[in-house]
């Protein structure tokens, strides 16, 4: 830098990229350098453009790898400098947001030896991820492998991550066959280079220079072409603009006593700046691709080749960009579709891991260090047939444990345990302590009846239920005896009124639509409306003997019949469910009555029902009452709020079940089950044991042992879950309303029918006709006829009269038109003009 410089091309240390791009900054001096730690920024430093992709995508990259095949914990080994740190730091960022983590950062100093490498690799080994991150420099990655060769670490089971470190070296050197034996399974990042005809034709002309040593490249190469490249277009460019090269002398760059540093020869660029901006604002494609860069001073299309070494070689199995994530198709394919880095797009090829096997590795085993899983057991007072402590070797038995061995046994790996019992024995512990301490890494994992509740499922990892649970509540019941006017109840009194006001309402209609033609339904008064009622509920048994003949008043009745149908088929059915179910009554409904009741609640000690209670339902703290036995329970119930006990009790379902079997099923559930929810077992946060366990407890209720396991361990006498009272079976009329409305919309259609035909006769109809006939002149009868109006009285006595007879009278009164008509007409011809 004594010289006068214009760029400074390299370099690819990011150690000492990080010193020089001090120097540069102060002379304005555009640094373009092949260093990838993530740290290196335009924004600390102006003057430092990288022109290759930086490790951060690598490590975002890597993270979207982890996810794609499921693991969740990994190890990174790495160089002990600022290129390692940094990059591993930006890997940890990317894992935590796919919600995995690295569990340990193996970590060691450049100049470390092999015994050092040993060791750490001996250490590493003893832990539970099987999942490597191999972030190291090229001069000692090769060495770590054949290391980890000699250990059985390249063998089934494990995975090899390397990041673009190694295809450098791989397609930068010849190796010989033992070399890549070593690596057999590895996966590894390379920069991706597009397959183009300028790449091609750069090969073919490097391969046939004679002066050169090798005549293999790796990808770094290729960038460094294109950064030379870069430097001569923005320099001609620069030139072709009217720029000028000069420096100028920096007063705050002297000399120290006794350095040799010679820092007041070192001059600044005076045209950094506008340089600086031709740089960044260059766009051409080069060997690597197009050579852009965004805002942020990174090239644009960020984008790593997946590589499986395999046999004498390496293998792609896939692409990642930052544009669409893991893909089989390459990168330029997809920047021509729109971006789509959903779980579903997510696709790579099958790899062929360490061990010769396509199988993906569980990533992790239990640590090979002598400690077995802790797992933490609720130390039971109450229904202890689920878990209690016993003298045998496990320390522990019950049904929890049991489905708990039996899952365990299904695993295809051994599952080192020891259970460690969690309370004083004296009452039931807190099981949110339990989950708390689980989750705070006091225990490994936490098995028991424990339920799955949403605020313990932010903390721990729960497995699939193994058993159903809810809160359910259980009150003191007693018999109904047998009311002597139990025939009524069926129906409700709207029911009941609404029924028989239809009867007298089809009756009336029918009435009405039958006694013009119906001899049956003529006659005086007295027998008319005794007619209306016999037939109105003699229709309830199909009884009635009156026959019905006209066409309305046979579709009425066909309606009317249908809705009796139903109505004696539900009446006879909630009449036997009445009389023939046993009736037990309770003061408390469900839980909304006991709720709304000032009375007290039981609730069992140490459940999440208590603070379910409160948070979730509001009710006061000064209304629970916490039940520390079985006793407790049945005396709480039997005496009641008026004895100091409690009116009903809140618990899980599996509680209830057994014990009301217990207590031979003297109380019931009242009201429906009105939280759901199950047990599981408690794991920490991403612990793989509880996705196989999950897998393992489908298993056993498949195969039907979760079931025998049950018949085991809890009774399997069952009571009746609910208090049957008569108003659950009794039938209103928002059951058959629907009914009803049809019934009473047909009757009122043959109605508006028959008063229409009726009143068009009417019209039709002269009274005068039934009287006898008097020789008096046509013109004193028009004129009496005029005088006389038609009343009400005549349309009600018009209505009475048989349909025969009406219809006789208007054909009468037809005849006898037609013979005037023709009188008149003879008249008027014999007439003298």
């Amino acid at each position: 830098m004594e010289k006068e410089v214009v760029v400074a091309v390299g370099p690819q240390s990011s150690g000492i990229a990080h010193v020089i791009s001090h120097v540069v900054n102060e002379l304005r001096v555009p640094l373009l350098s092949f260093a990838t730690d993530p740290t290196l920024s335009s924004l600390q430093y102006q003057y430092f453009l990288r022109t290759v992709t930086s490790d951060y995508f690598q490590m975002y990259a890597i993270a979207d790898l982890v996810d794609y095949y499921g693991w969740k914990e990994v190890i990174a080994i790495f160089v002990d400098d600022d290129n390692g740190r940094n990059g591993i730091s930006v890997l940890g960022d990317a894992l935590a947001k796919k919600r995995a983590k690295i569990s340990y950062k193996a970590a060691f100093s450049p100049g470390a030896t092999m015994s050092d490498i040993d060791d750490l690799l001996v250490s590493v080994n003893l832990m539970e991820a099987r999942v490597y991150i191999v972030h190291v420099n090229p001069d000692t990655g090769l060495s770590f492998f054949s290391k980890a060769k000699k250990l059985g670490m390249m063998s089934s089971g494990y995975v090899w991550i390397a990041t673009d470190w190694l295809p450098s070296v791989l397609d930068s050197s010849d190796f010989n066959k033992d070399t890549m034996d070593v690596l057999q399974g590895v996966v590894a990042l390379r920069h991706h280079t597009p397959d183009s005809d300028k790449k091609k034709t750069f090969t073919f002309r490097w391969k046939n220079l004679k002066s050169i040593k090798t005549s293999r490249f790796n990808s770094y190469a290729l960038y460094a072409y294109d950064t030379v490249w870069l430097v001569a277009r923005a320099l001609d460019l620069f030139f072709k603009n009217g720029g000028n090269v000069t420096f100028s002398n920096d007063p705050s760059l002297r000399d120290t006593n006794g350095s040799s540093l010679k820092l007041s020869s070192l001059r600044v660029f005076d045209q950094g700046q506008k340089l600086l901006q031709i740089l960044v604002g260059m766009n051409f494609t080069g060997l690597t691709g197009q050579i852009q860069f965004d805002p942020q001073k990174n090239l644009i299309h960020p984008a790593y080749d997946v590589l499986n070494v395999v046999g004498t070689g390496l293998r792609t199995i896939g692409y990642w960009s930052n544009y669409s994530g893991l893909s089989v198709t390459t990168p330029e394919v997809l920047y021509t579709k729109p971006a789509n880095t959903s779980t579903s797009n997510q696709k790579l090829y099958n790899a062929i891991w360490p061990g010769e096997t396509i199988r993906r590795p569980r990533g992790w085993v239990f640590p090979n260090n002598g400690k077995p899983l802790r797992i933490a057991v609720p130390f039971r007072v109450t229904f202890e047939e689920f878990v209690k402590k016993d003298k045998g070797p496990a320390g522990v038995k019950g049904y929890c444990i049991d489905v708990f061995e039996a899952a365990i046994d299904l695993l295809a790996y051994p599952v080192p345990h020891v259970y460690i019992l969690y309370g004083d024995g004296k009452r039931n512990p807190s099981f949110n302590s339990i989950v708390n301490d689980v989750a705070q890494n006091k225990y490994d994992a936490a098995v028991g009846d424990i339920a799955i509740t949403t605020n313990r499922t932010r903390i721990v990892d729960f497995t699939q239920p193994y058993m159903e649970s809810g809160l359910v509540v259980v009150a003191p019941v007693k018999e109904t005896k047998s009311s002597p006017w139990a025939f009524l109840k069926p129906f409700t009194i709207q029911m009941w009124g609404v029924t028989g006001v239809f009867f007298l309402f089809v009756g009336c209609v029918v009435w009405i639509l039958e006694h013009r033609m119906n001899p049956e339904f003529r006659g005086p008064p007295r027998k008319q409306l005794i007619t209306v009622f016999w037939f109105s509920f003699s229709t309830m048994f199909f009884a009635h003997r009156e026959n019905t003949l006209s066409t309305l008043g046979r579709c009425v009745l066909i309606f009317w019949l249908f809705v009796v149908l139903i109505i004696n088929s539900s009446y006879t059915a909630s009449l036997t469910s009445i009389l023939t179910v046993q009736k037990l009554s309770s003061g408390v409904a469900g839980i909304d009555s006991l709720i709304s009741s000032p009375d007290p609640i039981g609730v069992q000690d140490g459940s999440f029902a208590y603070n379910y209670l409160i948070d979730e339902l509001h009710v006061p703290k000064s209304r629970l009452r916490i039940i520390k036995s079985e006793a407790e329970y049945v005396s709480a119930l039997q005496n009641g709020p008026k004895g100091g006990g409690v009116a009903a009790i809140v618990d899980e379902l599996p509680y209830v079940e057994l014990f009301l079997s217990n207590s031979k099923c003297i109380f019931r559930t009242v009201g429906q089950e009105f939280t759901k929810s199950g047990w599981g077992f408690a794991f920490q946060r991403d612990s793989p044991l509880a996705i196989d366990l999950s897998t393992a407890i489908l298993q056993l209720s498949e195969n039907g042992e979760l079931q025998r396991i049950h018949d085991k361990w809890l009774s399997n006498n069952e009571c009746s879950s609910q208090n049957n009272q008569v108003d659950d079976t009794r039938l209103s009329l928002s059951s058959f309303w629907g009914l009803y409305v049809i019934c009473g919309g047909a009757c009122a259609v043959a109605l508006v029918v028959f008063i229409c035909r009726v009143y068009c006769q009417f019209l039709r109809y002269d009274p005068e006709t039934e009287e006898p006939e008097i020789s008096e002149p046509e013109s004193a009868r028009s004129s009496r006829r005029s005088l006389r109006s038609r009343s009400f009285k005549d349309l009600m006595g018009f209505v009475d009269k048989r349909e025969a007879e009406i219809k006789e009278m208007l054909k009468r009164k037809n005849s006898d038109n037609k013979k005037q008509i023709s009188h008149i007409s003879d008249v008027q011809q014999n007439s003298p003009v």
